[in-house]
């Protein structure tokens, strides 16, 4: 998958960030979402890449991106850090401005990437979010139910990672498989590699602490934006799946209104997974607003 895209493993404190890259044009940095890698792009990143020079990467604690130990703040996993990551990989290629695509976890590094580095973000598209901080702030039945894993991963270790590296492809199956549009979306060839990332040593241990440090440090650094009014300068749109939990649980726009200065958004006939779900649709919304 991908085979027209050149591989690259970038290092950065130690830990290796692994994509691809390939295109021309302006830069586009995609981030991809939980419990997926760079792979979720395989149906849009070919198209993409005709108007812009893609860099696709995996999060650490992803894919085949490195996975640092952790502390008791959970630090190295926070999205500040993530951010960093995506920064030091953008850098790496030349790149001092661009704009960024992302889904799901790879969307709340974006946010955070976005509000600490402004200079370097132009323009921003997420995929099936709201701020993270809103989102815990206004959990209902109806989102604890859908978004299990949230509250599961978070648990003290080593109970959360002893049954995910029990059988990792199990894991990956039951996420991906439970919400709207079951296992049918997903190519085997993605569901392949999903699954093969996810029985790598220290996956387990990653997938915890990325949860962990959502549900603790990320919304510290959350809260002092508030706190200090502090808002994302860049022009935001957001998307996210009719048929998903993020449109029936939150009023998506209102909660990014509050975090975001010029916002704009809509909902899309599909799931959780719109990079896989609906890529066409994906496509006509990204090349409509970024700029080429």
């Amino acid at each position: 998958m991908l085979n027209n895209f050149t591989p690259f493993d970038v290092v950065r404190d130690g830990v290796s960030l692994h994509g691809r890259i390939g295109g021309g044009g302006p830069p586009l940095l995609l981030l991809h979402g939980h419990p997926q890698t760079h792979a979720i792009w395989h149906r849009v990143a070919p198209v993409l890449a005709q108007n812009f020079t893609v860099v696709m990467m995996d999060l650490r604690g992803y894919g085949d991106s490195g996975r640092p130990e952790s502390d008791a703040t959970h630090w190295p996993y926070s999205k500040r850090e993530m951010a960093l990551d995506a920064l030091h990989v953008m850098q790496h290629h030349g790149f001092t401005q661009f704009q960024v695509l992302a889904h799901d976890r790879g969307a709340r590094v974006a946010h955070r990437l976005a509000a600490d580095h402004p200079a370097q973000v132009e323009r921003l598209l997420l995929l099936d979010i709201a701020p993270t901080l809103s989102m815990y702030d206004n959990t209902s039945d109806a989102f604890a139910r859908a978004y299990w894993h949230w509250f599961f991963l978070i648990q003290p270790p080593p109970l959360p990672e002893a049954l995910l590296s029990s059988d990792p492809s199990r894991y990956v199956r039951s996420v991906m498989g439970g919400r709207h549009a079951g296992l049918a979306p997903f190519a085997p060839e993605a569901m392949a590699e999903y699954e093969r990332c996810a029985a790598l040593p220290g996956t387990a241990m990653s997938i915890c602490e990325d949860y962990r440090a959502s549900a603790t440090i990320d919304l510290d650094h959350d809260r002092a934006d508030v706190a200090a009014s502090r808002r994302l300068r860049q022009p935001l749109r957001v998307l996210w799946g009719e048929h998903g939990a993020v449109g029936k649980c939150f009023d998506v726009l209102a909660l990014w209104h509050e975090r975001a200065a010029e916002v704009s958004g809509r909902s899309l006939a599909c799931g959780h997974y719109i990079p896989e779900e609906a890529p066409d649709a994906l496509l006509r919304e990204a090349l409509a607003f970024f700029h080429c």
